[in-house]
């Protein structure tokens, strides 16, 4: 009988686990990838990105969504149990809450497992890869992402490019730019029939040809001005780098964090072990919120839940941002949340079984 009651308890939580982190992944995923595709649209991102964007998406999200949505999956599943009165007929049967975490801890440890994979591992990769196609994107894009009618900052300087039309070879009419020459305060304006970009030896520097035009060159401000007219002008552009920026502390691997004393490294590391440990702590937490009365409500108790996990991820964040400016040592750091969260459980649960009472008495 255990063994059955068992199987059905670890249906019911895993079923309902599958159906609403899958609900909400699908939601969050919708939503990137309509962003995605308006990067793509507008040159900031190759078309082949897409695919590559949305599963590094899902690999950083599926690192909340797993802990947020086992802690509803319990809370629907027992709310349900005690809904239709099966709850307590397991309790008379002698079902304690041993009989319900045993086939919880079935699916919580190796979820608690998989998170901690995404946490430390996983999500720092999929954030230095978005960086990467982002560069990659930034230095394909060239003179692509200029579009017929507006005006198009492009470059480090900032440079404005403008042109009235681009055939299918690519080649710009009509074209007005604007950029700050190098270590001077000067401006040069250059207005052209026609333009096209071409490639150099250099495979970082690349030249946007201009053809029968007239280049302005002065500060602003001042009546000192050069005018040129030309038949043929070219204006090197140097390509984004490739290589590797600075890695802020959410792109570093675990090894470098753990070996690093700067107090943002540190909150980022606790940062991402408290994700596993929230992710047990929310699954024992679950089941004492989850006790109803018989023919309740089936959520009458969610929003308490809810509650409890906003309250409990803000005071994460909170404590994470107290250690990157030293108000909280390290040592206490984001581990006296999870200490509350877990005397809240142990308090509920002793409550619910009458602990305190046969103490008393």
């Amino acid at each position: 009988m255990r063994r059955i009651l068992d199987r059905y308890i670890f249906r019911e939580i895993a079923s309902t686990w599958l159906g609403v982190t899958g609900v909400l992944l699908i939601i969050l995923l919708t939503n990137q990838f309509a962003r995605t595709l308006g990067d793509v649209a507008n040159g900031h991102l190759p078309k082949g990105a897409v695919t590559d964007m949305i599963a590094l998406s899902a690999a950083q999200y599926l690192t909340i969504l797993v802990p947020i949505g086992l802690f509803l999956s319990i809370m629907l599943a027992l709310g349900r149990l005690y809904r239709d009165s099966e709850m307590p007929a397991m309790m008379a049967c002698r079902v304690g809450p041993g009989g319900i975490y045993r086939p919880l801890l079935w699916l919580l440890i190796p979820l608690a497992l998989g998170v901690a994979w995404l946490s430390i591992e996983l999500t720092p990769q999929s954030l230095r890869a978005v960086g990467r196609i982002a560069a990659e994107a930034r230095r394909e894009a060239d003179l692509t992402s200029i579009e017929p009618g507006r005006f198009t900052g492009v470059g480090p300087r900032h440079a404005v490019i403008y042109c009235e039309s681009i055939s299918k070879r690519g080649v710009l009419h009509n074209v007005f730019l604007q950029r700050q020459l190098p270590d001077s305060d000067a401006i040069e304006v250059v207005v052209a029939q026609r333009g096209e970009q071409e490639e150099s030896d250099d495979p970082d520097i690349r030249y946007l040809v201009l053809y029968n035009g007239r280049r302005y060159e002065g500060v602003p401000g001042t009546t000192e001005f050069r005018v040129m007219e030309f038949a043929e002008h070219g204006i090197p552009y140097r390509l984004p780098s490739l290589d590797p920026p600075k890695l802020t502390p959410r792109e570093m691997s675990i090894f470098s964090l753990l070996t690093s004393h700067d107090l943002e490294h540190v909150a980022e590391l606790e940062w991402r072990l408290s994700v596993p440990l929230a992710t047990i702590i929310l699954g024992l937490l679950a089941v004492p919120l989850a006790k109803t009365q018989p023919r309740a409500g089936r959520y009458g108790r969610l929003a308490i839940g809810l509650l409890m996990f906003i309250i409990y991820l803000n005071l994460l964040s909170a404590s994470k941002a107290w250690i990157e400016q030293g108000v909280v040592p390290p040592f206490i750091g984001l581990w006296w949340v999870h200490g509350v969260v877990l005397l809240l459980t142990f308090g509920l649960l002793a409550k619910q079984n009458a602990v305190f009472r046969r103490l008393w008495a």
